[in-house]
């Protein structure tokens, strides 16, 4: 194993053209040391079936993607979403996924501070059955352009303080992912708040090229665009985090490309930063 790949995982979403089976083949061959499945990847299989591959082929699991979407217009709906997220809960667990990433949702027919409450209530009932399964609830703060439909939660901050108001409950935490928080001039502390509270779950990286020709789908390489990896990378490992760096981009661009090619050129601008 090179020692420069031993904290590297990649999202599955990342080579999107693939199948689940042809990413944990082609990710253990370029010594990947873990994935990240998305839910889309158990159509046509099971997560157990899914995780046991992965564990022969040596890779690690490291999260599934994912879960939230609390805020909604009626009763019936955010109960609907809580349902759906305790299946996503029973997934992560028979997949052998220590986490389930919660992209956590916003109802643009309310105001933000009850999408905000909505969601504190959906993770909440949810809680018992995370830690039932062994499984972290990684609430992951999605940048404020998403605010109105994706998710209230717009910052390590508010996703530090959703944590505390759980009572930093030991089945929930926060996945920081750069795209969504580089931005932010109070990243560094937050990410040590978040860690000296235990709640620092996971760690996403990508980048941020400038103009961007599609906000969801069109992410960067590392090395490509204009976030400080290096300082980050830094900070995230001074605060005491031992997890991965897990790889997710959505990028079209990259998706069009020959995936193989592309494999390789994550390894390498992985091994710059």
């Amino acid at each position: 194993m090179n020692d420069q790949l031993d904290n590297l995982a990649i999202h599955t979403i990342t080579n999107k053209p693939w199948s689940a089976e042809q990413c944990i083949a082609k990710y253990a061959a370029a010594n990947v040391s873990a994935i990240t499945f998305w839910r889309y990847n158990f159509e046509g299989t099971d997560p157990t079936t899914l995780g046991r591959q992965a564990k022969d082929a040596g890779l690690d699991v490291a999260s599934l993607a994912r879960g939230g979407f609390f805020p909604a217009a009626s009763a019936l709906k955010r109960q609907a979403a809580i349902e759906e997220n305790l299946r996503a809960i029973d997934e992560a667990a028979a997949l052998g996924a220590p986490s389930l990433v919660l992209v956590c949702g916003a109802y643009a027919g309310q105001s933000l501070d009850d999408s905000r409450l909505q969601i504190q209530d959906g993770i909440a009932a949810c809680i018992d059955h995370a830690q039932q399964a062994g499984v972290v609830l990684a609430v992951e703060p999605l940048h404020p352009m998403y605010a109105e439909s994706r998710s209230a939660i717009n910052s390590m901050s508010q996703a530090n303080k959703l944590c505390e108001a759980l009572g930093n409950h030991p089945s929930i935490g926060i996945a920081c992912d750069v795209y969504h928080t580089w931005w932010d001039p109070c990243l560094e502390t937050q990410i040590t708040r978040a860690a000296e509270s235990g709640n620092l779950a996971a760690y996403h990286i990508c980048d941020w090229i400038t103009p961007t020709s599609d906000l969801l789908n069109d992410r960067a390489l590392m090395g490509e665009g204009c976030i400080d990896l290096g300082k980050l990378s830094s900070a995230i490992k001074e605060s005491g985090f031992n997890g991965y760096h897990e790889v997710e981009i959505f990028s079209n661009r990259w998706w069009a490309s020959d995936q193989d090619d592309y494999l390789s050129a994550i390894i390498q601008s992985f091994r710059k930063i």
